[in-house]
C-alpha cells in the first residue's frame, strides 16, 4: 500500500510500505477513506516530536471501513463505517477507567502516528478497536466526521471544557487555525456573551468572524487595555484559550486574562514559554494544559448528527489520497493559500 513516512526533520516520503495486519485480538484493520492532516503532524516534521522514528507513518485523524478484526473485537465488524479517533483507549487502566483516554497506560494514547503507524495511508491498523473506533450514523459525511477525529474534542475538551467557559463569559481565543476555529464552534455552545479571535493571517479573522466571533483582531491590535475595553466589566477575559503553540501566544494569553480567570492551553509547544508567576502570583489566574481524551466524542457525534454542530467551511481543500504530499504543502503554507483543515479522499 501507499503511505506517507516521516524520515527525520524536513524530510517526508508517499511511497509503498507493508500492508498492515492484526496483531492483536483487539486490533481491527481499516481501509482508510478520508484522512486529514493536522498541525502535530507539522510539528514532527519539524523535529518538535522526538519520539517519531523514521520511517514512521503519520496521522492520526481518518475515517474508513473496517476490513478485518482481531477475535477479541465485538463492536465493530467489517464492512462498518468508524470513525478512527486520534486516541486510543486500553479501557482497562485505572486512567481508562476515568474517561482520562489520552493518558492510558494500557499501550493506548496518542500513540496513532506517533509511537505506532497511524493513518495517513490506504489502511491503518488501530489497537483497542473496541474503545478506539465509533460507527458512524447513517446521513453523517465522512468529510464532517473527519473533523470529530481530533481538532473537534481537543479544542472543545483541551480548550473550551479545561478553561470552564460559561454563559456570559468573554472568551479570547488565540489563534484561528483549524484549532482556533473549533473552539469557536464548541465555545459557542456554552453561550458566551464575546468571542475575542486573535490571530496575524487576516484571511483566518475573516474565518473567525464567519464562524462565530464577535471580534477579530491582529496580535498588534490585542493589547491588554483594547481587549479589556471589550470585556463585561473592564477587567480582562474570563478565559483565554491558547491554539499556536508557541511561546508569543502563550505570553499573550496570560495578559488578556482578568483576576481569577483562566488560561487554557491547547497548542502543541516545540520551545519554552516564559511563565510571568511575579504578575500571575496575586491574580488567582488558573493555568490548564492537556491532551485530548476523546471522551466528549460520542457527544460531538451526537451533535453533528442531529444538525447542532455546523462544521461546513472548516475544510478549505481536498485531494486524492494520492496527493498527500501536494496535500501537505498546500496545508504548510496556510497563510499564502488560505487552507484550514485538507481532506484527502480514496478515488
Amino acid at each position: 500500500m501507499k503511505a506517507l513516512t516521516y524520515h527525520g526533520p524536513g524530510r517526508r516520503t508517499w511511497g509503498d510500505v507493508p500492508d498492515p495486519v492484526v496483531r492483536d485480538p483487539e486490533d481491527a484493520v481499516v481501509r482508510v477513506d478520508a484522512v486529514t492532516i493536522c498541525g502535530t503532524d507539522l510539528h514532527i516534521l519539524k523535529g518538535d516530536v522526538p519520539e517519531v522514528g523514521q520511517g514512521r507513518i503519520l496521522g492520526h485523524e481518518a475515517v474508513g471501513t473496517v476490513t478485518g478484526t482481531g477475535p477479541g473485537v465485538r463492536t465493530v465488524t467489517a464492512g462498518d463505517r468508524v470513525l478512527v479517533s486520534c486516541i486510543s483507549a486500553c479501557g482497562r487502566c485505572s486512567y481508562c477507567r476515568a474517561a482520562s483516554y489520552g493518558q492510558c497506560t494500557g499501550g493506548g494514547g496518542w500513540i496513532l502516528g506517533h509511537l505506532i503507524d497511524g493513518c495517513q495511508a490506504e489502511y491503518v491498523r488501530t489497537p483497542f478497536a473496541d474503545t478506539s473506533l465509533y460507527r458512524l450514523p447513517e446521513g453523517v459525511a465522512d468529510e464532517d466526521a473527519l473533523l470529530l477525529a481530533d481538532i473537534l474534542p481537543t479544542s472543545y475538551e483541551v480548550g473550551v471544557r479545561n478553561g470552564r467557559v460559561g454563559p456570559g463569559d468573554t472568551v479570547a481565543i488565540v489563534g484561528a487555525g483549524p484549532i482556533g476555529l473549533a473552539a469557536i464552534l464548541t465555545a459557542r455552545l456554552h453561550s458566551p456573551s464575546r468571542i475575542i479571535a486573535v490571530d496575524l493571517a487576516r484571511t483566518r479573522l475573516a474565518a473567525a468572524e464567519r464562524f462565530g466571533a464577535s471580534t477579530a483582531l491582529t496580535p498588534a491590535e490585542a493589547t491588554p487595555e483594547a481587549v479589556r475595553e471589550l470585556s463585561r466589566d473592564g477587567l480582562g477575559v474570563d478565559v483565554a484559550i491558547e491554539a499556536v503553540g508557541v511561546p508569543e501566544t502563550f505570553e499573550l494569553c496570560t495578559r488578556l486574562v482578568r483576576p481569577g480567570g483562566r488560561v487554557a492551553n491547547v497548542g502543541v509547544h516545540g520551545r519554552p514559554a516564559v511563565l510571568h508567576l511575579e504578575d500571575l502570583w496575586i491574580r488567582n489566574v488558573t493555568i490548564t494544559t492537556g491532551l485530548v481524551d476523546t471522551d466528549s466524542t460520542p457527544l460531538l457525534l451526537d451533535l453533528l448528527a442531529a444538525g447542532r454542530l455546523d462544521v461546513a467551511g472548516l475544510v478549505t481543500h481536498r485531494f486524492g489520497l494520492d496527493r498527500m504530499p501536494e496535500a501537505y504543502d498546500v496545508f504548510a503554507d496556510a497563510a499564502d493559500t488560505g487552507a484550514l483543515k485538507v481532506a484527502l479522499f480514496r478515488t
